[in-house]
């Protein structure tokens, strides 16, 4: 039987080369390719495992005939076209663990530096200067840190400052009570926290709610004298407004490991007092090096082997029997929780997962990891359906599985239920011809829709006239609506109108929306 044939195209640790081979897998290391060179070279190769130096593309995909396995070795696949891989059927696979202490390490390293003047003194130390009288830091003990994001480094950064004497204050808009008390942290809303925090530290994905988290004007909210840390992602800092902040005091110092523009080769922070900066070092250690190549090594042999799929971002764990029978099953379970993580805000205790007739008869596993994939993707960019529990559980969410094989109204449904702070919400949905994934119903509201593409939510008064103002409006945006699906409670009552569009919705005309006679609530919706 002919060995499965790796590449590994970017520098890694030698020891993935090693388990490659000891797994029953031929490999070449060829590092520093040009595009041109490995389009020429990759048509030979089942497997490709990279870090982030190698980009590939869809002129990488179409020449790679018989790959089956890209494996990231590290958390961002930014470097990669993941749609474009899952149309060609290859399995796009990281390893979003492997550098999760040594990220959370640097953070607390670079408090440090700021506390204590570290890189300047140093500096102005092996100048020859002597400035013994020029520094004064600034104990960590006792102080409040802020921690902006509590997942799995958040949650690391909070035991190591929780070790250094220090009071922990958690912003996590899905940080549960329990979760909070199990970490030892006091869960606060932004403004509190910024109000509250001496150091402040941020450990969250960049999304559409967390860009510019701290904007001008929440900078200035902070507690004068702060110092802030910045070793997740850039964007997540208005860099200007912090840069202004600098120079009037009000930041006593800030580090950076992560910029809005990278490679950073310029930025309005270089030469501020007080701000210091790293070329994204986050992840720069020799044990996480070692961890994420072992386990790319091990997770990609093992799907070219084996069958088994671990950590994939655009395939689930399924037996080769299951697959058929589940398939549509998950897409519909992924859209449903993917709705109910863009439709619902806070921290969500409790997500029951409801099957109904056929689906009540199926594996449930991969249908709960669909979901919660599809729920949780709203809120971290390393999501998938392998991960997808783990993160539920790490974020304190019970999650309930239910079935009733007596069939209701549908011959098969699924249900997703979230416990809120307004009470129990839930969406169902349905398969049309055993195949095609539908909404059913939405928030107790009956209403049939496919989720696709980009999408505008509507909750309004059920009154005459509406309709006509928001096509209106949509066709003065110059926005197309492909289709148009409505329900309401009662005639008078509330209204619910999900619309699918051809192009994104812009944010000026949701506001737009949300200023109509009659609304009460108005999203932009995408799904894949």
């Amino acid at each position: 039987m002919t060995k499965p044939k790796v590449l590994i195209s970017d520098k890694m640790d030698p020891n993935a080369a090693r388990i490659f081979t000891e797994m029953g897998c031929d490999v070449d290391v060829i590092t520093g390719e040009t595009p041109e060179q490995l389009i020429a070279r990759i048509g030979e190769y089942e497997g490709l495992a990279i870090r982030s130096s190698t980009k590939v593309t869809k002129a990488i995909l179409d020449a790679a005939t018989n790959l089956k396995v890209i494996g990231r070795a590290g958390i961002g696949v930014d470097n990669v076209d993941i749609p474009y891989a899952s149309s060609k059927g290859v399995v796009v696979m990281n390893t979003p663990f492997g550098n999760s202490i040594t990220t959370a390490e640097h953070a607390i390293a670079m408090m440090f530096a700021l506390a204590r003047q570290i890189p300047e003194a140093n500096a102005q130390t092996q100048a020859g200067l002597w400035p013994k009288n020029g520094f004064m830091g600034v104990e960590v003990t006792g102080k409040t840190l802020g921690l902006i994001g509590a997942g799995n480094i958040g949650s690391i950064v909070a035991a190591r400052a929780q070790g250094l004497r220090m009071k922990v204050v958690a912003y996590d808009p899905f940080l549960t009570p329990e979760r909070a008390v199990e970490m030892g942290v006091e869960k606060a809303d932004l403004d509190t926290l910024l109000g509250k925090a001496d150091f402040i530290t941020l450990h969250t994905p960049l999304t559409n709610e967390t860009r510019n988290i701290l904007s001008r004007e929440n900078l200035a909210r902070t507690k004068k004298g702060v110092r802030i840390v910045n070793c997740a992602r850039g964007g997540l800092i208005d860099e200007a407004a912090l840069k202004d902040a600098l120079d009037s005091g009000h930041v006593a110092g800030a580090a950076l490991d992560v910029f809005e523009t990278e490679p950073a080769k310029e930025s309005p922070l270089f030469g501020t007092p007080n701000f210091i900066c790293t070329p994204h070092l986050g992840a720069s250690t020799t044990e996480a090096q070692v961890n994420v190549a072992l386990q790319v090594a091990e997770q990609m042999a093992d799907f070219l082997v084996n069958g088994g799929v671990t950590n994939a971002l655009n395939m689930p764990s399924l037996s080769a029997e299951e697959a058929p029978k589940l398939k549509p099953y998950m897409a519909l379970a992924e859209k449903l929780g993917s709705l109910v993580g863009q439709l619902t805000t806070g921290a969500i205790p409790r997500i029951s997962i409801h099957t109904e007739g056929a689906a009540a008869e199926l594996n449930s596993k991969p249908i709960i990891a669909a979901v919660l994939a599809g729920f949780l993707r709203t809120q971290s960019d390393t999501v998938n359906m392998v991960n997808a529990p783990f993160l539920a559980k790490e974020r304190g969410i019970e999650v309930r599985d239910v079935k009733t094989e007596k069939e209701g109204d549908y011959h098969t449904l699924v249900r997703v239920s979230v416990k809120t702070a307004d009470g129990e919400r839930s969406v169902a949905g349905t398969l049309f011809s055993n195949a095609e994934p539908r909404l059913v119903e939405l928030f107790g509201i009956k209403v049939e829709a496919e989720l696709t593409g980009d999408m505008v939510y509507v909750v309004n008064e059920d009154a005459p006239g509406f309709i006509g103002r928001i096509g209106t409006l949509l066709g003065e945006n110059a926005i197309n609506i492909g289709t148009f699906n409505l329900g309401r409670r009662s005639a008078g009552g509330e209204a619910v109108l999900l619309l699918s569009v051809d192009s994104p919705v812009p944010a000026g005309m949701v506001d737009q929306a949300r200023n109509l006679p009659g609304v009460k609530r108005v999203k932009a919706l995408k799904f894949s």
